[in-house]
């Protein structure tokens, strides 16, 4: 049964289409879709999708009448009940990552709270298909879900200041990586050479909400190979 969408007016230029209010794969899904789905039917209006929900900007002026909100409300509604269920082909990621070490400083504590050894750990890390559900926190930031339950954990009780670009992290039932120097909390099990995200290319983030993830255990070789020739 496809979830009932609440309309709630957050600014005069914006609307936020609210799908539910936990964090759910197939829940997401479903705002993946209707996100897809405005961006056909709505291309002047611009669609911003997060885990349960999607924001809608719009220009007040583009909008005749009294009330642009119960118009663009109107037009998305209608847009959505004539068809919200394809997704658009979503890219295909795999992401190298070196496991522990200095790459992963929180990997052994990881594995202790899991009450699991470290290969265990990383064989089911890799072994997950993740879904990015959306880009968050700081520029090209991805919240993924699908991550195996005994994997979960919860946030470092003392966060850090400075994580390194790259890092992959476990936070309660998800995995993020960050793609900048930032100050962060979450548990630390390895880092990717590759750049997520460049703010001077076309595409700047490497991540769009929507795509497939996997990840690829690394060897500390491979990873200066890489990082060598991953644009700086």
């Amino acid at each position: 049964m496809p979830p009932i969408i609440q309309f709630e007016a957050l600014a005069e230029d914006a609307l936020l289409l609210r799908f539910g209010e936990r964090i759910d794969i197939e829940l997401n899904a479903c705002v993946q879709a209707a996100t897809e789905c405005l961006r056909q039917h709505l291309p002047q209006v611009e669609c911003v999708p997060a885990y349960a929900s999607v924001l809608l900007r719009f220009d007040p002026q583009h909008w005749p009448g009294n009330n642009p909100h119960q118009q663009v409300q109107a037009a998305a509604a209608a847009a959505l009940n004539e068809n919200a269920s394809t997704i658009a082909a979503a890219q295909e990621l795999v992401i190298p990552v070196c496991y522990g070490s200095e790459y992963g400083p929180d990997l052994a504590g990881v594995a202790a709270l899991c009450r699991l050894d470290t290969d265990t750990v990383i064989a089911r890390h890799t072994a997950a298909d993740y879904r990015v559900a959306m880009l968050g926190f700081a520029p090209g930031f991805p919240y993924l879900l699908g991550l195996d339950p005994q994997l979960a954990v919860p946030r470092r009780t003392d966060p850090r200041l400075r994580v390194p670009a790259g890092s992959v992290a476990i936070g309660g039932s998800q995995t993020g990586i960050y793609p900048e120097v930032l100050p962060g909390g979450w548990q630390l099990i390895g880092r990717t050479p590759l750049r997520l995200f460049d703010i001077t290319a076309n595409t700047p983030s490497l991540f769009s909400p929507g795509d497939r993830v996997r990840f690829q255990a690394i060897d500390e070789d491979q990873f200066r190979d890489l990082a060598a020739t991953s644009p700086a």
